[in-house]
């Protein structure tokens, strides 16, 4: 049976794929009275967040969209519907594209998702003289899980283009005083040397910092399908330097980042205040009704450092585009291999909207953690959607 085969050293695909007649599948939309989710809008682009209930998937046309009813019989024979409403061949093989031998070759390149990830960073006074556990300052610690010698910056410098902004007032508390680097790959040693210049401050104009950030985004565009991200650390409750601060203006500037497509994630160290939720909330468009977004209160040197981990592993994608569609009922039939580790579909690793392999678990971690990974993949004939 012809395969489609995938190349990748590292972000370099080859597919070869063969053409042919994939099954093709109805939807629950287009039945009368359609479904209510069918009427819910939802973002398709890789990587991002699914906003659709149980049961349905987010089509193409950026809309929520369900071909079958989990466990029911709407896919035919040789395949099964998933919890997310797609069908996808049950393994007998009958689901499966038949031989073609005469199938021809087709050529991708995919676009690996590489962030652009603003880290706006507390300069006030209280991070230099309050400790947080050890005898480290939360100065200190905040720096060394960034861009310390396992920094999450330093080690993963490589797949986002970072920057950073460190905020506090002047020393007359008269002015908000800022201090930014650009946004680049492999730069944790120019964000070090940023971090590692200051050694006081004072008050805490957090709306000012993610103010100034997203003016910067604004004024200096990340490159193409690169998604921008504003990571805010901070211990203390915003305040003036000396008017026009406060808790208001920050969840007002965080509301205002979102809206211009820069969402923003949370962590308060030493500090467990509604004030906090109410950022995180603000900065990634919670609407009455849903669970709160999660923010990262820490109490010492390890939450933090697995705080900063937790946020800039998730925004990370292990997405890998395709600029072509494979069939969603024929993804089961492919192999794909991590750094010489086949992987398991489901477990390891997933199809999104048709174009896009997404990565799992370890086999995310794999591709993250390795400087030039290298990543096969083949598909059943007739896999392709031209």
């Amino acid at each position: 049976m012809t395969r489609l085969t995938v190349a990748f050293v590292p972000f370099v695909f080859i597919l070869t794929a063969a053409c042919g007649g994939p099954k093709q599948f109805g939807s629950l939309c287009d039945e009368e009275p359609a479904p209510a989710a069918c009427s819910q809008a939802c973002d398709p682009a890789p990587g991002a967040p699914s906003s659709c209930p149980g049961g349905f998937h987010c089509s193409p046309d950026g809309v929520c969209d369900a071909q079958c009813t989990f466990g029911g019989s709407e896919c035919g024979a040789g395949f099964v519907c998933t919890e997310d409403g797609s069908c996808v061949p049950d393994g007998s093989g009958s689901g499966s594209g038949g031989p073609d031998a005469n199938c021809p070759a087709i050529n991708f390149t995919p676009m690996p998702v590489t962030p652009s990830i603003s880290l706006v960073l507390d300069q006030s006074g209280s991070m230099f003289n309050n400790n947080i556990g050890n005898n480290v300052t939360r100065y200190q610690a905040m720096r060394d899980a960034l861009v310390g010698t396992n920094g999450v910056v330093t080690q993963l410098e490589s797949k986002a283009y970072f920057g950073s902004r460190l905020y506090t007032c002047n020393g007359n508390n008269s002015a908000p005083e800022t201090t930014a680097v650009g946004r680049n790959l492999n730069n944790a040693a120019a964000l070090r040397a940023s971090i590692d210049s200051k050694t006081n401050g004072t008050n805490t104009p957090t709306h000012t910092g993610i103010n100034e950030t997203a003016a910067d985004f604004a004024a200096n565009p990340p490159p193409a399908g690169s998604p921008p991200v504003i990571v805010l650390a901070t211990d203390g409750l915003p305040n003036s330097c000396p008017n026009g601060g406060g808790e208001g203006p920050t969840v007002a500037a965080a509301a205002s980042a979102y809206a211009a497509g820069i969402p923003v994630y949370v962590l308060a160290i030493n500090q467990n205040s509604q004030h906090f939720q109410d950022v995180a909330n603000a900065g990634q468009g919670w609407q009455p009704g849903q669970p709160n977004i999660p923010y990262f209160p820490v109490a010492d040197v390890q939450q933090l450092q697995a705080a900063f981990n937790t946020i800039i592993s998730g925004v990370i994608s292990c997405d890998l585009s395709l600029t072509s569609s494979i069939d969603p009922g024929q993804a089961m039939g492919g192999t794909v291999i991590v750094n010489g580790m086949t992987l398991t579909f489901g477990t390891d690793w997933i199809l999104v909207n048709g174009d896009t392999i997404r990565l799992l678990g370890a086999a995310c971690d794999s591709l993250k953690n390795t400087p030039n990974p290298t990543v096969s993949a083949s598909f059943p004939c007739g896999s392709v959607i031209l």
